[in-house]
């Protein structure tokens, strides 16, 4: 079969038929395929690594396997010139991509807002794109993790093969989950948290038709990266002793509850803090080919004043703070570090350089849980009776100050738990990030990724599918064979051109075929033959004269406006020139949106039939 163009406006070559009616056909099709995108992600995720690592050896000199920010000798002019010549490097790239564009430019889809309005389809070109700016950019120092840049490239190449297959719409949306899934196990050797990561921030939902993929995808990129590059266990707890010095009771939860508490406002400083850097760029008006040169001289700085471990992710310096051997650090100076990484983050996303806060947050969140293990005891002495160690409060911290700007709360909860084998700690990491994602949805509202369709001006709040509510348009369910009346007709001519029993409603316009309201037939014939005083005109007895739909307008909205106006049937008008092109109706509108819903659920309940 010849290949054809996919919504992307890429070549897409499509699989073999019999190879789509087997996926197409069953529950194992399915599974198999998530399988083979398992371990291309991992495969993927294990090269993107290790080009990364390479750039940073080259950039920083340094030995192989050294991670930039556990670096103890680094020279003083790399730190300070290597983030902006990385900044430099995404400038050129982002003018080269520039010229070869024939389309205007647009913001690149990721895998939540795909699932969320597109069914799953995302830009291979674009996902291979903010893939190589994130190796760039974490490569360079600037304060950014690799993991956007996996989910991203990930996601995109489960997309591009669910297309080259034709799957459903649902099945669609649950490989993109695969592709992520497969991404956050291979890159923290952690299946359960890639698992439910896809669960929680890329599908959105939590059902038994997605449990065997998306797990056997998460299993598959696990395995492979692990057999590829080595992954050296971030938290090693050796013994109960490493967390607590006295058996853990219900008591313990109180520190955990207040940790995550504090971590909720820390997260929400963190993101506007973000969105802050970012306004002072577009009101000093720099090119944006300039600004991440800019940006990565003010990290380097940062890194320069205060400590390398403010570059990169912090995968190195994350290792440092949870092993026992690490450096000592008072409390002033914790508190500082965690202010120079917030900082160097912001600056980092604010000025250009791609990648998220995923593992920037986890970081920020262990040296909250220290500065917490620190200063607590002296704020308030009762506290040193709970007996937690500073690596337990580490831990906690860290999966709470996460959930705060990453969200996904399991998804945070499973990462302790893979990463420590505690299960003690796991469930006051529970707790704590139950508090912080509360309080965070309650206040804010938002975490990071929601937060930036936000300011774009999308509604989404998560990967939930709302793509076919806004699908669902009033142009399509419309009746566009509507009968008008001239409002400057004579009532009388009207009556006998809609005798009763006709249609009840009839649409009425100006003399510039403008909308001018809806007269109820039953209701003139009323009025005349009630009437004491002067025969009324059409003008009297309009209604709706202001109420009307557009045909872009989706169902919900529409349903929303029945309800507003009392009406059972609204005139939908060019937005432009208020003509009339169509007439929808409230039950109409109401079946077809029960129905969509109806088939929706049993989608995700794995009801195909």
């Amino acid at each position: 079969m010849p290949p054809r163009r996919s919504l992307t406006d890429q070549v897409l070559v499509q699989a073999p038929a019999r190879l789509r009616a087997l996926v197409r056909g069953g529950e194992i099709g399915l599974v198999a395929l998530a399988g083979l995108v398992g371990c291309c992600s991992g495969a993927t995720v294990a090269a993107m690594g290790i080009a990364t690592q390479a750039l940073r050896e080259v950039l920083y000199r340094l030995p192989s396997g050294v991670r930039v920010s556990a670096a103890l000798d680094l020279s003083p002019v790399f730190v300070l010139l290597a983030p902006a010549f990385g900044g430099m490097m995404l400038g050129l790239l982002a003018i080269a991509v520039a010229r070869r564009r024939t389309r205007a430019r647009h913001a690149v889809i990721d895998p939540i807002e795909a699932n969320a309005l597109h069914g799953g389809r995302m830009s291979m070109r674009d996902s291979a794109l903010v893939a190589v700016q994130n190796m760039i950019s974490n490569g360079c120092g600037a304060s950014v993790g690799l993991e956007a840049g996996y989910t991203q490239i990930c996601a995109g190449l489960a997309s591009r093969l669910g297309l080259s297959f034709e799957l459903r719409r649902t099945d669609q949306r649950t490989l993109v989950g695969c592709g992520a899934a497969a991404a956050i196990a291979a890159a923290f050797g952690a299946p359960l948290t890639g698992a439910f990561y896809a669960f929680e921030l890329i599908i959105g939902t939590y059902s038994i038709a997605t449990l065997t993929p998306v797990v056997v995808a998460a299993l598959c990129g696990s395995v492979v990266a692990r057999a590829l590059v080595a992954q050296p266990a971030i938290v090693t707890v050796d013994g109960i002793d490493a967390i607590t010095t006295t058996a853990i009771t219900s008591a313990d939860t109180l520190p955990s509850l207040a940790l995550g508490l504090l971590c909720a406002g820390l997260g929400i400083l963190i993101m506007r803090g973000v969105t802050l850097v970012e306004a002072g760029i577009r009101a000093s008006r720099l090119p944006g080919a300039v600004a991440p040169a800019i940006g990565g001289l003010c990290v380097g700085a940062l890194a320069l004043a205060i400590s390398p471990q403010v570059l990169s992710g912090g995968h190195g310096a994350l290792h440092l703070h949870l092993n026992a051997d690490g450096p000592a650090m008072g409390v002033g100076a914790l508190a500082l570090l965690f202010a120079a990484k917030a900082t160097a983050s912001a600056i980092s996303i604010g000025s250009g350089f791609r990648g998220g806060l995923f593992f920037a947050s986890l970081f920020l969140g262990a040296l909250a849980g220290e500065v917490f293990a620190a200063a607590m005891p002296t704020l308030v002495p009762g506290i040193a009776a709970f007996g937690l160690t500073p690596l337990a409060y580490a831990v906690i911290g860290m999966s709470a100050l996460a959930v705060a700007v990453i969200g996904g709360p399991l998804t945070m909860t499973f990462l302790a738990l893979e990463l420590t084998g505690s299960f003690p700690v796991t469930g006051l990491v529970l707790v704590a990030v139950i508090a912080s994602s509360l309080t965070v949805r309650k206040t804010f509202g938002y975490s990071f990724a929601t937060w930036r369709f936000h300011l774009r001006g999308e509604s989404i709040r998560s990967a939930h599918d709302v793509g076919w509510i806004r699908s669902l348009t009033v142009g399509k369910l419309m009746r566009r064979e509507v009968a008008t009346a001239p409002l400057d007709q004579p009532l009388a001519t009207f009556l006998r051109a809609h005798p009763l029993g006709s249609p009840s409603r009839v649409v009425v316009v100006d003399g510039k075929e403008r909308y001018a309201g809806i007269v109820l037939v039953p209701d003139a014939h009323a009025a005349v033959r009630n009437g004491a005083g002067p025969a009324p005109t059409l003008a009297d007895l309009l209604r709706h004269r202001q109420d009307v739909l557009t045909a872009d307008m989706n169902a919900k909205i529409a349903a929303a406006a029945f309800d507003r106006t009392e009406s059972e049937a609204l005139a939908v008008v060019d937005a432009g020139t208020r003509r009339v092109i169509g007439l929808l109706t409230e039950s109409h509108t109401l079946k077809r949106y029960s129905e969509e819903l109806d088939r929706q659920r049993r989608a995700m309940l794995g009801e195909t039939a």
